[in-house]
């Protein structure tokens, strides 16, 4: 089969202005619960876009904790190639794509480091597993092979036993959103598009693109 020729047609919901809340964090968590409500898998995956102090630009899926007024939440690595992009540029996109609902939506805004007490508060609430690994994994640097990675959390584990300390180079980010887009497929590609675009005294401008 042609590639061209692969295409599928929405025909599930439909998404107006009057439909949705005047606040696009109220109507995310609408959203959100809904999709946990489908049983979508993973409905906390996201994408990441960031940009290099080069202006190249990459993007991969990582798991939000945590969300509210203040803005959209998640843990990595400080040292990683998505801290170094936001260590020299501050902003990025956010993408969830929840295709059983044929639902996307798009946050964009200026991220910022989380406070210490958050980033110890949420890795001493990650399995034992997961908090040996972050120490373990200097994220996305180079090793020889699987094996020298796996030495390395045998010394974590022998080092730290079961009560591991946060890394200072681990921690959060929180992206405070500027423009959310809300996307529900419609048939023929006449799809429903709703922005929400932060206006200079705080509230909320809410519009309808084109598809």
């Amino acid at each position: 089969m042609s590639l061209a020729n692969l295409r599928k047609d929405y025909l599930q919901a439909s998404l107006s202005e009057s439909d949705v809340a005047s606040d696009p964090v109220q109507q995310f968590a609408i959203w959100f619960q809904q999709a946990i409500k489908a049983d979508v898998t993973e409905p906390n995956a996201m994408s990441l876009a960031t940009v290099s102090p080069e202006g190249r630009p990459s993007s991969r899926i990582v798991l939000i904790k945590e969300f509210d007024q203040r803005g959209f939440c998640w843990f990595t690595n400080y040292a990683s190639s998505k801290g170094h992009d936001l260590e020299s540029n501050p902003y990025a996109a956010l993408l969830f794509h929840w295709l059983a609902l044929e639902r996307q939506v798009r946050i964009e805004g200026r991220v910022e480091k989380m406070t210490e007490q958050e980033n110890d508060r949420y890795f001493n609430s990650r399995p034992l597993g997961s908090r040996q690994s972050a120490i373990a994994s200097q994220q996305s640097e180079v090793i020889a092979n699987r094996h020298l990675l796996e030495t390395r959390l045998s010394e974590v584990v022998a080092k730290y036993g079961d009560q591991p300390l946060r890394p200072a180079h681990w921690g959060g980010y929180r992206l405070i959103p500027e423009r959310l887009e809300f996307w529900q497929g419609r048939s023929s590609r006449l799809h429903d598009r709703i922005v929400y675009t932060r206006q200079a005294d705080g509230t909320w401008l809410i519009s309808r693109l084109q598809p």
